[in-house]
């Protein structure tokens, strides 16, 4: 899917390589959502565990977001100069634009805030590393991240926790610090996780999207998903995490009954109304950071802790 002119963003005079991160970070928001079967989520066969958004929304949020992409670029490289600590009250407005657009794009329908925020920071820490001319790849993006966000679950969740929020519910009677947490991570759990596990199935000459149900899988395993929680709560993200890490154990979805088995959870996860939206957004991130260049990654985590 390409955006067409009247749908691009004014011209901000992005380098090449600043506007195919850009571009990539589109793609990564249409990879995710036409990946097929996934459990609880929509896809191209079905809307899992939502009765109020379908996958039309899911593309008229990404060209929605698409607009703004470039914006986050734009502004990483123009606060390049300042501290690394300002960075996150700098793009905040546009963050806020950006997600205002998402839902007028879907009738009032969240498909896509938790990307808004792990995209708008992986684009800003993009724009910042490209202006100040140091290496870019999927570490010292993550890491920049990781740098722009410190602070960010004290400040918000564990000291002044309105509860107003999903997130802040769940931190307080769970512990859990969702995508704020994440990204304050840099993303380790795609770093130490989903991203080695999809460069090790491309080596072993998988498909693209058997490497990305596997990733799912793993995310699903391993994140504490606050969408699942939400729903759910611990006892259902438990169930969840031990059904996703049983179906790995099997072979994944690459094992001879790895697509019949991963049919079976989506099915069980409707039932349950269960949705791993989180995972999801962190498999956005994964397909993201793999199309950039990879430093020696560390093994995978085997499991469940």
């Amino acid at each position: 899917m390409l955006l067409s002119q009247s749908e691009r963003s004014p011209a901000l005079n992005l380098s090449s390589t600043s506007q195919h991160f850009a571009d990539n970070a589109f793609q990564a928001l249409l990879v995710e959502v036409n990946l097929t079967p996934k459990p609880g989520l929509v896809d191209r066969r079905n809307n899992g565990a939502h009765r109020d958004m379908n996958l039309g929304h899911f593309y008229r949020s990404s060209r929605a977001i698409a607009r703004w992409l470039p914006h986050f670029v734009r502004q990483g490289e123009a606060d390049a100069g300042l501290p690394v600590e300002q960075q996150l009250a700098r793009i905040r407005p546009l963050g806020l634009a950006c997600e205002a657009q998402m839902y007028r794009a879907t009738g009032g329908v969240n498909t896509h805030k938790g990307s808004v925020f792990s995209l708008g920071l992986l684009c800003s820490a993009f724009g910042r590393l490209q202006q100040q001319q140091r290496q870019i790849d999927s570490a010292s993006l993550c890491q920049l991240v990781a740098q722009i966000c410190r602070g960010l679950v004290n400040r918000e969740l564990l000291h002044n926790n309105t509860g107003q929020t999903a997130g802040q519910r769940l931190f307080a009677e769970f512990g859990l610090s969702g995508a704020r947490g994440e990204a304050e991570s840099g993303f380790q759990q795609v770093i130490n996780g989903a991203l080695p596990q999809y460069q090790q199935k491309i080596t072993e000459g998988c498909s693209e999207q058997i490497a990305l149900l596997d990733s799912l899988l793993w995310l699903m395993a391993f994140n504490d998903d606050t969408n699942v929680a939400s729903r759910g709560g611990i006892a259902g993200l438990r169930w969840l995490q031990q059904y996703a890490q049983q179906l790995l154990d099997q072979g994944g979805a690459g094992a001879p009954q790895g697509i019949a088995r991963l049919r079976q959870f989506d099915a069980t996860c409707i039932a349950r109304n269960l949705s791993p939206g989180g995972s999801a957004d962190l498999l956005i991130v994964t397909w993201l950071l793999a199309q950039l260049p990879q430093p020696p990654q560390p093994p995978i985590y085997t499991q469940l802790d």
